[in-house]
């Protein structure tokens, strides 16, 4: 059972902390966590490019000559897509670039994220994060007492408001809510800065 470090917000150390092992102490499949980001990266993808048809270009709705004895090319509507003012045939449209991954590999891709930072000493526990009001001075000041990295993702269990304001505005940092944490989050940021709730409420998602 993988063990961490517990720091106060002063950055000292108060004890330590037995993670599960089901969700921080896997092996991480690297092959999963790259299928996972995909799949999220993919979501996120808003299908914008969009092409007229013939249906839908202006005009076009007499025929211009009729169908025999002009000598010419039989044709039935000014915008069809041979002509220069005519629609686009197989143009892009809209589209929907989503798709999902089953439930037991997406469970496996956040394990295997989680297992990462504890073995590569990104994890930092702290006992609690309380402030009385919004304070972005007092959150850097936090943040450098306990040495985290300039890209963190600061996880709370109910989503403090004077915590997530006092860290929207420092560069790099990300807050969030236990509920909401995710692989692409995880694998974006170098350190994760989670509270022990938020720790027992992913261990019991998850585990």
């Amino acid at each position: 059972m993988p063990k961490v470090a517990l720091y106060d917000m002063s950055g000292n150390q108060i004890g330590e902390i037995d993670l599960n092992e089901e969700v921080f102490g896997i092996e991480p499949n690297k092959a999963v966590l790259y299928d996972f980001v995909k799949m999220q990266l993919a979501n996120k993808r808003v299908g914008t490019s969009s092409t007229k048809t013939r249906a839908e270009v202006r005009g076009g709705g007499r025929k211009p000559w009729r169908q025999k004895g002009t000598g010419r090319a039989r044709v039935g509507s000014t915008r069809n897509p041979v002509w220069r003012t005519g629609g686009v045939a197989f143009g892009p449209k809209p589209r929907d670039y989503s798709y999902k991954l089953p439930r037991k590999v997406r469970r496996l891709a956040m394990k295997s994220v989680l297992s990462s930072k504890v073995l590569e000493n990104n994890l930092i526990v702290v006992d609690e994060l309380k402030f009385e009001e919004p304070k972005t001075k007092l959150m850097i000041q936090v943040l450098e007492k306990l040495n985290a990295g300039k890209k963190t993702l600061l996880v709370t269990a109910d989503g403090d408001i004077n915590v997530a304001k006092s860290a929207s505005n420092i560069p790099g940092v990300k807050p969030l809510r236990a509920e909401f944490i995710n692989v692409y989050d995880l694998m974006n940021h170098d350190t994760l800065l989670i509270t022990r709730d938020a720790v027992s409420r992913v261990e019991e998602v998850f585990a």
